[in-house]
């Protein structure tokens, strides 16, 4: 096997996925993104995807993942104009845009067609009928031809061993044994150019960083002649490979392994993520949170991208049994935003999921700008790089600090818990705003039941 190109991912910190978002809502928020400490912001696919006419229903999610050409950012969300200014504005606020790409497969048209041309015929033909408004929206490419047919696909076949690599990596995600599924594609010549000339174009507009959709169902041959030098210098790029755990569970060792192994890019840390799930559930514990990544439960601080939910959890059928307690959230996320290694992740929805907070709001819509998210941003941020100490873990209670920065105390008890640390200085809370004065070298600290703190000297 090739050896693994080797990448210089730039110091790359917390993305703000803003999911389903549309990109003129970004352009308005991109003050307020950077004003809570936000780094960069990841937005959904920028490719052609079904898009319903004025005065129809809004197309679902999952449409803006079935691709019908590369050339053209025009779906729900906006068009490569809009883009183009969500772009311009981030970066005008010290701002860096990544992009959900989505290269493994094209949009499942079955049902208005046969063949695997891509753009359908009505779709090149509205591209001639309005020769000025699309040519305004090109990427790159000639919009008179199609970009895919019949040859750059692999034959048709659905999925059904999710445990086999070569089956993954050449047959159809499908809803059903009925359903056709989404078109395969090959990983040959004109698909690779096409992909690359796509991602040079976004680095040109002032793409800073990819997250790769369905990554575990790509080669590893196909990643390395997408992903080459050229296109990952001065990006920061992450691939979604879903598992069941870290070392020892199948998915790992068939999927990310091999991905970690031979390739220099970044993943979501799902081992990370299904430590941190059981955790912060009644019956797990605190102790496993020690030093996953010693036991191969959690990826090295430089490849992780870390979270408490990602948009596939609450929006797939499959995977909501995954879906925190509002509160074991907020707890995990003062974790993964204290804790010392990877990129936090953190997620927001307009209302795409359908499912409501304990006041009857859209779960995820604001979340991101919470008084409470500020704060763990905040201190994030003022003691990034600062090396991380376990102090206690055990069923319910975890503390750890950074340097001699700041302490981060988690109690998911049913009891306030007190702890003494020998410490320097009085300290303050972010998240509560209380103090905890120095007495005979030591700070005590209590804090309350089902509670974080995250604290930094004063």
């Amino acid at each position: 096997m090739e050896n693994s190109v080797a990448l210089d991912i730039p110091n790359s910190d917390v993305i703000l996925h803003a999911f389903d978002w549309r990109y003129s809502d970004i352009t308005k928020n991109a003050s307020v993104i950077r004003k809570l400490g936000y780094k960069s912001v990841l937005v959904s696919p920028a490719m052609k995807s079904l898009r319903s006419g004025k005065g129809k229903k809004e197309t679902q999610w999952w449409q803006r993942y079935q691709p019908q050409d590369y050339r053209v950012i025009d779906n729900q969300l906006g068009d490569t104009h809009d883009f183009i200014e969500m772009v311009q504005a981030l970066r005008e606020h010290g701002l860096r845009t990544y992009v959900d790409v989505v290269f493994n497969h094209m949009a499942n048209e079955s049902g208005i067609r046969n063949d695997l041309v891509y753009p359908n015929t009505p779709d090149l033909k509205e591209y001639q009928s309005d020769p000025k408004y699309y040519d305004s929206i090109r990427l790159f490419g000639d919009l008179s031809q199609p970009l895919f047919g019949e040859d750059d696909f692999v034959e048709a076949f659905g999925i059904e061993d999710w445990n086999d690599r070569w089956e993954v990596q050449n047959g159809r995600i499908t809803g059903s044994p009925e359903d056709p599924g989404l078109p395969t594609l090959n990983d040959n010549e004109n698909v690779v150019a096409q992909q690359r000339a796509y991602l040079k174009a976004l680095k040109k507009i002032g793409v800073k960083g990819f997250r790769i959709d369905a990554a575990k169902h790509m080669s590893l041959s196909h990643l390395r002649k997408v992903w080459t030098e050229d296109i990952c210098s001065d990006i920061h790029i992450f691939g979604e490979i879903i598992t069941d755990g870290g070392a020892t569970k199948a998915e790992y060792e068939t999927f990310l392994e091999p991905y970690l192994k031979y390739t220099r890019l970044g993943a979501y840390d799902f081992p990370l993520f299904n430590i941190i799930f059981e955790a912060f559930g009644e019956k797990g514990s605190f102790s496993s949170l020690i030093n996953p990544y010693c036991f191969g439960q959690a990826l090295s601080n430089t490849r992780a991208i870390t979270f408490t939910v990602t948009h596939d959890i609450p929006n797939n059928d499959v995977f909501s049994n995954l879906v925190m307690s509002e509160q074991s959230e907020k707890l995990a996320y003062s974790y993964i935003l204290g804790r010392d290694g990877g990129v936090p992740l953190i997620y927001s929805e307009l209302k795409t999921s359908g499912i409501k907070d304990s006041k009857g709001n859209p779960r995820w819509f604001n979340d991101w700008q919470s008084e409470d998210m500020h704060n763990m941003i905040r201190f994030h941020n003022y003691v990034h790089g600062e090396s991380m100490q376990v102090i206690e873990a055990n069923a319910d209670l975890l503390v750890f600090v950074r340097g001699e920065k700041g302490i981060v105390v988690i109690n998911k008890s049913k009891r306030s818990k007190t702890v003494q640390l020998t410490w320097t200085k009085p300290v303050v809370d972010l998240l509560s705003g209380t103090k905890f004065s120095r007495n005979k070298g030591y700070v005590e600290i209590t804090t309350e039941p089902n509670s974080s703190m995250m604290l930094v000297n004063f």
